[in-house]
């Protein structure tokens, strides 16, 4: 058992310190935005985030 948790505590481990990688050495020293209305691609095929799309549906009476 205590193999098993040192095991994920290593790979956590790994993973943390590549993080920590790219922020270092990427330009400006942060991530992309992960948010759906933050990407060009999605506004391009008129894909928008559900609370924009709420909204939306609200304003036109159309929320069920």
């Amino acid at each position: 058992m205590i193999e098993t948790l040192l095991i994920s505590v290593l790979i956590i481990a790994i993973a943390m310190a590549l993080l920590l990688i790219k922020v270092l050495f990427k330009k400006n020293g942060r991530f992309s935005s992960q948010h759906i209305h933050d990407s060009e691609a999605m506004k391009e095929r008129g894909i928008h985030c559900v609370i924009d799309q709420d909204r939306e549906a609200r304003q036109k009476g159309k929320a069920y």
